[in-house]
């Protein structure tokens, strides 16, 4: 059901706004900076950390991916109502920021994909040698 799971989506929103906010205000930004994106990696990380220890049902589970999958048509209707004008306008800082972002997302692609992999590997290779013991 699509109930289940929401305090946890709920809780990791506010959080990730309040932190948001704060990081707005320690940079002298009159602007919550990045709270959507902190709310949605703290919701991966709970949620991951909650299945592993087996403390999430499965209604549950499919609550939250039904609402983590909303998480992106609000990213890109908050970004629609920015101004990005005002933004590029308001020094090279911005454009800094954003090409920065970028390149270091480009760059933690193949860490990432090897992680994968790595973990893949040892559980076939660990289902490997229980069939075999």
């Amino acid at each position: 059901m699509v109930i289940y799971g929401i305090t946890v989506l709920s809780c990791c929103f506010f959080v990730g706004i309040f932190l948001g906010d704060v990081l707005g205000m320690a940079l002298g930004i009159d602007s919550n900076v990045g709270g959507v994106g902190i709310a949605m990696l703290l919701l991966i990380l709970v949620v991951n950390n909650l299945i592993k220890k087996g403390k999430l049902s499965k209604p549950s589970q499919e609550g939250i991916a039904f609402w983590s999958s909303m998480y992106i048509p609000i990213v890109v209707a908050m970004t629609a109502q920015q101004n990005v004008v005002s933004a590029l306008s308001g020094g090279t800082i911005a454009i800094l920021a954003g090409v920065l972002s970028v390149v270091a997302c480009f760059a933690l692609i193949p860490v990432l994909s090897k992680i994968g992999q790595n973990k893949k590997t040892q559980d076939s290779g660990m289902k490997g040698a229980k069939k075999h013991a």
